[in-house]
């Protein structure tokens, strides 16, 4: 694909009157989401939904052939596979046609381990998806991949830019340093927040009190780069600080604490502990 790793333009829209017709492999997280926003698009038909096991009732809404047998599978413009990574591959192997557009949605599996058999590509929705949870798709940023061009401008690259204004054409590579980063992002940041939570409560503190500061902290993130707006005592280099909160921990959050000072204080060029 041309212009790898920046935003592209396309000037190609789904025709009048025509309908792309798709099917969906999978009945996790990412599987309903896709299911709930295409379900809704007039531009789309949702022709089949196929689940090994049975299909959750949050699918109950979708008024769609729902099958348990990949042999019932039947063609469709775009076959979306949105299952656990490691079985994007048996499942692409198994599929019961050939020459048909087939992606999945993996942030972290390249493009290649789908079955040559049939056109390969990647729709990947970089979000962290839970059925509970209202999804708004015009913000989310959709990486896409594809064998072909054809199939990225005539397809991917579209149905894409129906859900979201955030559309970006990634490497199998990009993609794979995107979904690290995304991890130190999101899973990282979470895990940090939830060892924040377990201190407070620990000593009868209301984490509420830390809420406004988490807030401004993402917030920042808007208008600023990280490195500029990076503060606390790590950053200004307040070892009797860090000593004194070093003290009151223990086990692995004295570790982390420690390993995130210190790669804070490798940054900024202070004084090393």
């Amino acid at each position: 694909m041309k212009n790898i790793g920046e935003k592209a333009i396309f000037n190609i829209f789904f025709a009048v009157n025509m309908a792309i017709n798709i099917s969906i492999i999978g009945g996790g997280n990412v599987a309903y989401h896709l299911t709930k926003v295409l379900y809704q698009l007039p531009e789309v038909h949702l022709r089949q939904l196929y689940n090994r096991s049975e299909f959750s009732p949050e699918f109950n809404d979708f008024q769609v052939d729902k099958i348990h047998s990949l042999t019932d599978l039947r063609p469709t413009d775009i076959c979306i596979i949105a299952v656990k990574d490691e079985a994007i591959s048996e499942v692409s192997a198994f599929l019961p046609f050939e020459g048909q557009l087939v992606v999945h949605t993996s942030g972290n599996t390249p493009m290649e381990v789908l079955s040559p058999k049939n056109r390969r590509g990647v729709f990947y929705p970089l979000q962290s998806f839970s059925k509970s949870t209202q999804v708004d798709f015009s913000n989310i940023p959709f990486c896409l991949e594809a064998e072909h061009t054809e199939d990225m401008e005539r397809f991917l690259y579209p149905l894409a830019q129906k859900l979201s204004t955030k559309v970006y054409l990634l490497s199998s590579y990009q993609r794979s340093i995107m979904h690290l980063s995304a991890v130190f992002v999101n899973n990282f940041t979470n895990h940090l927040v939830a060892i924040s939570q377990r201190i407070c409560e620990a000593h009868a503190i209301p984490f509420e009190i830390l809420e406004p500061l988490l807030k401004n902290t993402f917030e920042k993130l808007q208008t600023m780069p990280a490195l500029e707006a990076q503060t606390g005592p790590a950053r200004r280099g307040d070892t009797q600080t860090i000593a004194n909160h070093l003290a009151l921990l223990a086990g692995y959050e004295q570790e982390i604490y420690n390993i995130i000072t210190k790669s804070i204080i490798n940054t900024y060029g202070k004084k090393e502990l």
